[in-house]
């Protein structure tokens, strides 16, 4: 009883150390620059706003609802959570002392029998604070694969929506692709029409039939990647291939402003960044817990019940474990998990590097989009202007068709590549709106917001 007491005390004495901590964000780790030199101090981002806000597209919301419903990475993330859940309350029951029943019959010499009904409790008493980090450890592992279930949520809805988008401007090419082909079938007939007044030779209608071929096997090149397109769309929706109604590319317009954030809203809004830091977490009470192994453990046990006849038992008896024969094992223990909690860190600071590299490109990818808008409208109008002037020259027998003929293509190409801009531009703010952290409806309390290790730890 006295060896208890001692443990008891010494226990009181180790409140300080370092296995009975709680975890805080390692002094080295900054979340400064993470922008690179595009900073502003915007106490709002574009990732606050919701996805039925921000994708106002009537069928891309349906879309959206259906994919998050049946997607297969969505459901597999609903029982990670689910699991952790339940390895939370395994290790919040681990304080509660265990029972077990052991009923015995015995058979004796004078036809009589006896029996026992021994009730047998074990109690570990948490004096070097395993059971604490084990559960502080489950805690983490929770709010970790809750993120992971809201990481892949934004990542399904940038997904989603940039299939959809990638829709709509296959759509667009097709379109424009499809007149110009009939507009080079007329091209080949008016060639042929020529040639037969005198006015131009067989070469040229060659090429001229050449290019309507080629246009004409680019179709079916259009098609079959809209086929694709549909086929990958429907796998992220959980469906079976089908043709999805849709809207048009140009009536897509995204109004809202491109507010970045400050570097400390990248870390409460992005799911995978909050994830990285709670793999620290777990890696940081896990070395306590390899720590702690070092250490004696207490157990009480204890016996009683009743015999035949009426004999009453009872016992209390308190085991001190000193792991003497495997303290080596658990010394190499202890430096693997140190070990693993360096990597931990480094992933973190890696991820946080990596969060803020996506912001700029994303930016980047937006503002190239719209510094072509206005160029590639300006080299449209122009291609137009020359169509037009060489036919009228050509009426004058001051140009030649294939002049037309080559106006008319590169006029194709310039819309073709008017379209894959537009693209790109959507593209770019789904892209940012994925990298700050959005896909998340706003009205449902981020679950790492209850967290202190988002609000006090952060670095001023």
């Amino acid at each position: 009883m006295k060896r208890i007491i001692l443990v008891l005390s010494l226990a009181t004495l180790l409140t300080s150390c370092s296995i009975y901590k709680k975890y805080s964000r390692p002094e080295e780790i900054s979340t400064d620059k993470l922008y690179g030199n595009i900073e502003k101090a915007d106490t709002t981002t574009m990732a606050d706003i919701s996805w039925r806000e921000f994708f106002t597209d009537k069928h891309l919301q349906g879309y959206i609802e259906q994919g998050l419903k049946n997607n297969i990475d969505m459901r597999l993330a609903a029982e990670r959570v689910s699991q952790a859940e339940l390895a939370l309350q395994s290790a919040k029951l681990a304080f509660i002392p265990s029972f077990g029943f052991e009923p015995s019959i015995s058979l004796k010499t004078n036809s009589n029998f006896g029996y026992s009904l021994p009730i047998k409790a074990s109690w570990e008493i948490d004096i070097m604070a395993r059971q604490i980090n084990a559960k502080r450890q489950a805690e983490a592992s929770l709010e970790y694969n809750k993120l992971y279930r809201r990481s892949t949520q934004t990542a399904l809805v940038s997904a989603i929506a940039n299939n959809y988008y990638t829709l709509l401007m296959l759509d667009a090419q097709l379109r424009i692709s499809r007149s110009t082909a009939a507009t080079w079938k007329e091209n080949v007939r008016i060639m042929k029409a020529m040639k037969e007044a005198g006015m131009t030779n067989a070469a040229s209608i060659s090429q001229t039939e050449a290019n309507s071929c080629s246009i004409d096997a680019s179709l079916h090149d259009l098609e079959y990647k809209l086929v694709q397109a549909q086929n990958s769309f429907a796998l992220l929706l959980g469906v079976t291939p089908q043709d999805f109604p849709r809207g048009e590319l140009n009536g897509v317009d995204f109004k809202q402003e491109l507010f970045i954030g400050i570097p400390a809203q990248l870390l409460s809004r992005r799911p995978d960044v909050q994830q990285a830091e709670y793999e620290l977490m777990m890696a940081f009470y896990n070395t306590n817990i390899a720590r702690a192994a070092l250490y004696p453990s207490l157990t009480i046990t204890g016996e009683g019940g009743l015999t035949n006849p009426a004999e009453f038992f009872a016992s209390l008896l308190g085991k001190l474990v000193q792991p003497i024969f495997n303290a080596g094992r658990y010394r190499a223990g202890l430096k693997i998990a140190e070990s693993q909690q360096r990597e931990a860190v480094m992933h973190f600071e890696h991820k946080l590097l990596e969060a803020g590299n996506e912001v700029n490109t994303a930016l980047a990818q937006c503002r190239s989009a719209r510094s072509k808008t206005n160029l590639r409208i300006r080299q449209i109008e122009t291609l137009k202007s020359a169509v037009y002037s060489t036919r009228q020259l050509m009426s004058h027998s001051e140009a030649t068709y294939l002049e037309v003929l080559t106006a008319q293509q590169s006029l194709l190409s310039a819309r073709l590549q008017q379209v894959s801009d537009r693209f790109e531009g959507i593209q770019g703010v789904i892209n940012l709106y994925r990298a700050l952290g959005g896909g998340v409806d706003t009205s449902v309390e981020p679950e790492t917001e209850k967290n202190p290790i988002f609000k006090c730890n952060r670095k001023k």
